[in-house]
């Protein structure tokens, strides 16, 4: 055994340093909110929901924080009446309203406050969120970002253990710190937040590992060289595929017979370019294919919007980036034919495709399906909060590894690790991502978000360093202003142009922009890590995203301004 082996067999780590971690951030975590306690706006008591009348309920902002002033409001509002309960109005609804729309009744039921990234219930104290609270995510970013250059086999190593750690901190802050306060839900504000970011967690490692280890059992088996028209032929599949199957699903299905017909030829920028289109910007045409745009559908946006108002974008964005990706694909096959001409024109042969793997093709429909599980019960049933569809879709995945043929596992070098690491990093990532989301629901208005133009680059921005599910709901929350989304609000605001530019502008950031950096969606670091897994050595944080800036940022520039200003 060699001293790196015994190194890594003796050291500590794995699961017994990542409990440590999270054992040691909880303590740190339970001491900052001794010496820090939490905050609650002034003059802000628990009320009894029971016995208040809804009409002496103050108006609340997009994290359903009583308003004391009238100038804390993003615009000004018009408080129009239904029944015996107010419902704050936007300015920009009112065209919508000018054209025929009635507006919602507040007496009706709405659940718009568990809809906020910070999850506060509005028959509670309102919670201040202090910007030191955001710094462990700004640490683990920073982690993941310089530590592979300061020591890459440490960090290699012990990855979990930055994420574990930070993240104690941030959930023993909010369990402590925000545990007083009487909610209409029965939970504290922290109790309620950490809950909320756990299943949002388990939602999301349900969906992404499902569909890597469903894929995992389909080989598409192609023949022949990658060559430019080829390959990006190859990317424009992937991009319409992300559509039907999600940007996570398309990834992890394609990514692997993307690498293998590029095999001796394949540079990281062909992956850098796969994220960007197959993983990204591809998937902002149906509600299935991005989370940001899916949650957008659950609000009440119709199905079919998406489709009709971005496909001009959808056709703008992904056909610029595939122009581009021919360009450097040709530059690199001329490269390498005029190096070595014998052995390239030996290699090139008929392209060939054949899929095979059905039980794993049959796990992948039931694991999108699983999407639509939750939704349903809540429709049919009323049953809200329970996770039954990422529970169906780790059952589907479970189902589908051990039905699936070995060989085709082997064809496609199928291993946990990409999953594994993805899994790990990402719970660091949600848990101290909560603050800052909570940060910027509470501070949303005070920047000054008034223009398509704001939306879109404010959304893109957040979206590329933040999850961009939680960052798009958060700023179509601050587009609504104190109005609740729910399915006839949402009809009113798209009832008017200005409306449908704000929308725009707010789905076209989250979706595009979350290319920008390798946290910026899931299947960014899933990618990666496939790539890295089969030896391809893939670009820094900062080494994509200087590409990202590089390549992806002008054409997102001209998308603004052909579109959006």
């Amino acid at each position: 055994m060699s001293a790196h082996s015994e190194h890594d067999a003796h050291g500590f780590h794995g699961p017994k340093a990542w409990l440590a971690s999270l054992a040691a951030g909880a303590a740190l975590g339970i001491l900052l909110a001794l010496l820090v306690p939490a905050r609650y706006e002034p003059d802000h008591a628990p009320t009894n929901h029971a016995t208040t009348p809804a009409h002496e309920e103050p108006a609340r902002n997009a994290t359903g924080e009583p308003h004391g002033e009238a100038d804390d409001l993003p615009d000004p509002v018009t408080i129009v009446w239904g029944g015996d309960e107010a419902l704050a109005v936007h300015p920009r609804f009112s065209e919508g309203a000018a054209q025929g729309e009635e507006p919602r009744d507040a007496s009706e039921p709405n659940h718009a406050d568990d809809d906020h990234a910070d999850g506060h219930d509005d028959h509670g104290p309102a919670p201040t969120i202090p910007l030191w609270l955001c710094a462990p995510f700004a640490l683990l970013l920073l982690s993941i970002a310089l530590m592979p250059f300061i020591n890459e086999r440490f960090w290699h190593k012990h990855f979990p253990d930055f994420a574990f750690g930070l993240a104690g901190i941030t959930i023993a802050y909010y369990l402590l710190g925000y545990g007083a306060g009487d909610y209409h839900h029965g939970l504290s504000y922290g109790q309620y937040v950490m809950l909320h970011t756990g299943v949002e967690y388990y939602a999301f490692i349900a969906l992404i590992g499902g569909l890597y280890v469903a894929s995992g059992g389909v080989l598409i088996d192609v023949r022949g060289r990658g060559r430019p028209a080829v390959n990006t032929a190859l990317l424009a599949v992937g991009a319409v595929l992300a559509n039907v199957m999600g940007t996570t699903g398309a990834s992890v299905l394609l990514i692997r017979p993307f690498m293998r017909i590029n095999k001796g030829r394949l540079r990281p920028i062909h992956v850098v370019m796969f994220i960007f289109i197959v993983s990204n910007c591809g998937g902002c045409l149906t509600p299935i294919g991005d989370p940001p745009l899916y949650l957008g559908f659950l609000k009440g946006v119709p199905f079919s919007w998406t489709l009709l108002h971005l496909w001009p974008m959808w056709l703008a964005c992904c056909g610029s980036l595939l122009a581009v990706f021919f360009a450097i694909d040709t530059w690199i096959d001329r490269t390498q034919r005029a190096a070595n001409p014998d052995a390239v024109l030996a290699a090139d042969e008929p392209l060939r495709v054949r899929l095979s793997g059905t039980s794993g093709m049959v796990c992948l429909g039931l694991i999108i399906a699983g999407v639509f599980i939750d939704p349903m019960l809540k429709a049919l049933f009323e049953v809200e909060g329970v996770p039954v569809g990422p529970t169906f879709q780790i059952l589907v995945a479970t189902a589908a590894y051990f039905l699936a043929n070995r060989e085709i596992h082997l064809a496609n070098e199928f291993t946990f690790f990409p999953v594994k690491e993805v899994g790990l990093l990402f719970v660091g990532i949600f848990a101290t991502m909560a603050p800052a989301l909570g940060y910027l629901a509470a501070h949303g208005h005070a920047l000054g978000l008034t223009s398509p133009t704001a939306f879109y680059f404010g959304t893109g921005g957040l979206s590329a360093v933040l999850d961009n599910a939680p960052t798009y709901l958060n700023f179509l929350q601050v587009a609504f202003g104190n109005t609740p989304i729910n399915e006839g609000t949402v009809a009113a605001f798209l009832g008017g142009s200005e409306g449908v530019h704000l929308l725009t502008a707010i789905s076209l950031g989250a979706v595009f922009f979350g290319a920008m950096t390798y946290i910026g969606n899931g299947p960014n670091f899933m990618v990666r890590a496939i790539a890295e897994a089969s030896g391809l050595r893939m670009p820094s944080f900062f080494g994509y995203t200087a590409r990202a800036a590089l390549i992806l940022l002008p054409v997102l520039a001209v998308m603004w301004l052909v579109f959006i200003r």
